[in-house]
């Protein structure tokens, strides 16, 4: 309750907006510092979050707990390659059906809420952390983009206006930005407030006439010299937000966003900075191409073993299609449509499956 009241007590000055986002918004007070350049311990869990995911799930259930897995493990392919659509690449949601055996450890946490008529609610979270090593095998193996780290931490330079002119938000109405800042962290990022001193209250007026060169040189005692600049207001019966991303003064990024919910059209915010640094700063790893390998498959011993080189190969995500060419007693050839070519499918492999590859004879495999 105390930290509550210290979160009310510091957004009284954003009278409605504010009040309103913060009684809506159901999140601790957090602590938020001017940027500084030096990498802070904040910095570093963000790093170590990227692998790990949090879902809502209705109970504690073996079945409820594997969904969650599921989409706990697309949380963290999102964050790692920075697409928000990143289950609509091929292979990916095939391999979100084996999340379980990428999974590190895992944990339940209770999150206290309120109805709309005040009675107190409670979610289950399920929050599940991934061994980083397999998750970058799958995700190289799918040819995701990688968004590599460290990774910047844009100053969001967001001001509002709930019809009692435009203020600033800074780090004492860390509450009010909350669904912003929540967002940025799903997609794999953080952002920084400013200080919010009287000083740059007055950047407030270059917020306001879209002047994006104004609010960088107001910008430039924090690291980096990346900027999300925002401006929210009432439109109609909902809230829109006018974005514009900066990074060492080049707009890479301007989005305009309506909701008739302010958290919605604030959090959209931080998708037009993500989009903008991936575009500018992901890459997809080197792989072969595309295309139809034909691949052996050599010292099988009986129909079990052909069944058992079957499953393997119509279960991995990397494998498009499959096509038996060529059986003999001991050996089968398959025509193999393959997402990143033999680097991804051998990357795929891993130390527990049941071929192993033939030293010196390309696209060939024995049998255990």
């Amino acid at each position: 309750m105390r930290a509550c009241r210290a979160a009310a007590t510091a957004l009284i000055h954003l009278p409605s907006l504010a009040l309103s986002l913060a009684l809506a918004i159901l999140a601790a007070a957090v602590p938020a510092h001017a940027q500084d350049g030096l990498r802070t311990e904040g910095d570093v869990a963000s790093a170590q979050g990227l692998y790990s995911g949090e879902v809502p799930v209705n109970s504690q259930t073996e079945q409820a707990r594997e969904s969650g897995f599921a989409r706990a493990l697309a949380q963290v392919l999102g964050k790692i390659s920075g697409d928000s659509n990143v289950v609509n690449r091929p292979g990916v949601a095939q391999e979100l059906r084996n999340a379980a055996s990428y999974v590190e450890g895992y944990d339940y946490r209770q999150d206290q809420g309120s109805s709309p008529g005040g009675a107190p609610t409670f979610r289950t979270m399920l929050v599940v952390r991934f061994d980083s090593e397999s998750v970058d095998v799958l995700s190289a193996a799918l040819g995701l983009p990688v968004w590599p780290q460290p990774r910047p931490k844009p100053v969001l330079w967001l001001a509002i206006d709930d019809g009692s002119g435009p203020r600033l938000l800074g780090t004492g109405q860390v509450n009010a930005a909350r669904p912003l800042l929540d967002r940025a962290i799903e997609r794999g990022f953080r952002l920084g407030l400013p200080a919010g001193g009287a000083a740059e209250q007055a950047a407030v007026g270059a917020i306001w006439r879209n002047d994006p060169a104004a609010v960088a040189r107001a910008s430039a005692r924090y690291s980096p010299p990346m900027q999300l600049i925002g401006k929210m207001y009432r439109a109609g019966a909902g809230w829109a937000t006018e974005w514009t991303f900066v990074d060492a003064g080049r707009v890479l990024a301007s989005r305009t966003i309506s909701n008739g919910d302010p958290r919605q059209a604030m959090a959209g915010g931080a998708d037009v900075a993500a989009d903008a640094l991936i575009r500018r700063y992901a890459k997809v790893p080197a792989s072969e191409p595309a295309g139809t390998y034909r691949v052996a498959f050599s010292g099988l011993r009986s129909a079990d073993d052909y069944l058992k080189v079957s499953a393997l190969l119509q279960r991995m995500p990397v494998v498009r299609r499959v096509a038996p060419v060529r059986a003999a007693a001991d050996r089968v050839e398959f025509d193999l449509d393959l997402l990143t070519g033999m680097s991804g499918f051998e990357r795929m492999l891993g130390a527990e499956a049941p071929v192993v590859a033939v030293e010196g004879v390309p696209a060939e495999y024995r049998i255990r």
